[in-house]
């Protein structure tokens, strides 16, 4: 079974060798995204809730490309920059993730580059 890359227009083009998503057969792994805007590449948003909504909107996005949605979602990879954005944070997602059952989750704090606060990646399995 081959792995098939996934590319759209509506997302952030990645900066370095890697796909914005790969499918293997009804696995889909979508790399992570940040609060770029597509078409200019420029940070959206200085909140953390702002820099998800956008985030949120480019892995949309990909997964729609793929023919794909969040319902999908098994797994979502939270990468935050402060500890106190958790809360801000999990305000949007509770409002974005959709109907349960949810996907599991897991939040880690990194470092990433400068105005950037939050990176998501998703892993869905579709039908």
């Amino acid at each position: 079974m081959s792995k098939t890359a996934i590319s759209t227009e509506n997302a952030p083009k990645p900066v370095a060798a890697f796909s914005q998503a790969v499918r293997k057969g009804n696995i889909l792994q979508v790399a992570g995204q940040v609060a770029f805007d597509p078409a200019t590449g420029a940070i959206v948003g200085e909140t953390v809730g702002e820099q998800t909504e956008q985030t949120f909107k480019n892995i949309e996005a990909v997964l729609e490309a793929a023919g794909s949605s969040l319902a999908d979602a098994m797994m979502v990879r939270v990468y935050l920059t402060d500890v106190d954005h958790f809360g801000a944070f999990n305000e949007v997602y509770n409002k974005l993730i959709g109907e349960a059952p949810h996907p599991a989750r897991t939040t880690v704090y990194v470092g990433l580059p400068a105005g950037l606060l939050v990176e998501i990646d998703v892993l869905a399995v579709t039908d």
